[in-house]
């Protein structure tokens, strides 16, 4: 099964550049609670993987899709269900005044400031199931897994 995430950033008034994640509801069947990137699984009516991310940022975040430059893409990566694999498309995006959320899989958005997310001290490593991880608290939720490492990926790419 194959999935695809936009990694959204944007450049907001102060001149800072974010990137959209979301918190998905604790009574969500896969990935209750998690923060991730808007994304979803690939229809087979979708045209490539860009059209998934693209799809799944409207109908969950509100972000049009003629509003999304895609920039390039993170190395896909399998999540904790060994038969995924999840397609990153990263995106210039023009985020629009209101964002619109699909209450069914988005509790609340968040939209930290990339230079943030390079401070190292704000990252811990922690053991899951015999694999180090990747955690980053945010007040909503906590970022790790499959989504903290496409993250770590797209900081390495900025250092």
């Amino acid at each position: 099964m194959r999935a695809a995430v936009l990694v959204p950033l944007y450049v907001d008034d102060d001149g800072d550049v974010r990137v959209v994640l979301t918190k998905r509801p604790d009574h969500m069947a896969t990935h209750a609670g998690d923060v991730v990137f808007p994304g979803g699984t690939i229809d087979d009516d979708d045209r490539d993987p860009v059209h998934t991310a693209t799809r799944e940022a409207w109908e969950e975040v509100g972000i049009p899709e003629d509003a999304v430059e895609v920039i390039g893409g993170l190395e896909p990566i399998s999540p904790r269900n060994p038969d995924m694999l999840i397609v990153p498309v990263v995106a210039l995006v023009q985020r629009p005044d209101e964002l619109t959320l699909q209450a069914s899989e988005v509790e609340v958005v968040i939209e930290p400031r990339l230079i943030d997310l390079l401070d190292e001290s704000q990252w811990r490593r922690e053991d899951f199931h015999g694999h180090k991880l990747w955690y980053y608290e945010f007040s909503e939720g906590t970022l790790w897994g499959a989504t903290a490492f496409m993250v770590r990926e797209l900081l390495d790419y900025l250092r």
